[in-house]
């Protein structure tokens, strides 16, 4: 090849790598703009946004995009179980609370557990839930609704925690955070329900409530009874299936004299007649209880979780059972 053609060579493919080179130079810059684009539009997709969802009652609810004052009474332990902090909490008599939620409640002020629409103005909402339709009742709903938007569980996610937990979760846009709650409790349930089985066997249980010197004892399905029976397998008395058979209630009120037919290997009792000195366990009767006479009753306060159903309640039931059985 001659000298001529050598440097036309040489031209030549020094051109084109100055020419690739600008090509490559060219595409690297709508690449910075695209991933730029990709990131303003991510950006404006992450913004949370106010939502509408429609309640048990067909009420189209705008839900704030970041509620931070909420009031949802009745449904507190669905709240603490998502992590979320109510502006103010159900109570009853003076102050009294969920004692079990204590802990994580502590700084909550109380509101009357009827709603006074003055008192739930007073704390200034954002954000509203009840925890059943019979809560708004008789134009309610319009009243809550001018004071913030007001969302109504309906009454089947009432009597399922379970349903009621995951219809939060979505109100707050954390349906993942609800079922993760949900997968952790079955994990335990499961795991003590194993426990149960290792060191009772089929032996049966019951939990009663004493208040007022009146007896009422727990339903099969439902409340701590639903934890009882359907989450840890524990074994059901007759005397229980067959009051739980006509029960219209999470308690339902069982005399003395039949729960001296009580055949509960164990029984847990929840006592909220303390400081009353002519409580009715000092009665005959009740020492003739099969439990009693063995020594198998397990006392528990009113503020503590047997009383309540939800994620944390049924968790705290799941600790005393356990304690209590597994020795």
């Amino acid at each position: 090849m001659n000298p001529t053609k050598k440097k036309l060579y040489k031209l030549a493919a020094i051109c084109t790598m100055a020419l690739a080179l600008a090509a490559c130079g060219n595409d690297e810059q709508p690449a910075e703009e695209d991933a730029t684009n990709e990131n303003d539009t991510a950006s404006e997709e992450t913004v949370e946004k106010d939502r509408v969802l429609t309640d048990a009652l067909g009420n189209e609810v705008t839900i704030p995009a970041k509620p931070e004052r909420v009031l949802a009474s009745y449904l507190e332990d669905n709240l603490v179980a998502l992590g979320i902090t109510p502006v103010a909490q159900w109570s009853v008599r003076e102050g009294e609370t969920q004692g079990y939620l204590a802990k994580e409640l502590e700084s909550v002020p109380t509101i009357p557990h009827d709603l006074p629409f003055e008192a739930v103005t007073s704390h200034n909402p954002d954000l509203i839930i009840m925890d059943s339709p019979g809560m708004v009742e008789g134009g309610k709903y319009d009243q809550y609704n001018k004071i913030a938007p007001t969302y109504v569980i309906g009454t089947e996610e009432n009597n399922d925690w379970r349903q009621e937990l995951l219809t939060i979760g979505e109100i707050f846009g954390r349906e993942d955070d609800a079922q993760k709650v949900l997968d952790d409790y079955q994990a335990k349930a499961d795991d003590a329900k194993q426990q149960l089985t290792d060191a009772i066997g089929t032996q049966s249980a019951a939990a009663v409530w004493l208040v007022n010197n009146s007896f009422f004892i727990v339903s099969d399905n439902l409340s701590s009874g639903a934890v009882m029976y359907g989450d840890l397998g524990l074994t059901v008395p007759s005397v229980v299936e067959e009051i739980s058979a006509s029960a219209t209630g999470n308690w339902s009120a069982i005399s003395l004299e039949k729960l001296v037919e009580l055949d509960a290997d164990h029984l847990f009792l929840i006592n909220s007649d303390t400081k009353i000195e002519d409580s009715a366990i000092k009665e005959e009767l009740w020492q003739n209880i099969p439990a009693v006479k063995n020594g198998n009753v397990y006392e528990f306060g009113p503020d503590t979780a047997w009383l309540y159903t939800g994620a944390v309640a049924n968790g705290q039931i799941i600790d005393h059972i356990i304690e209590n059985l597994v020795k």
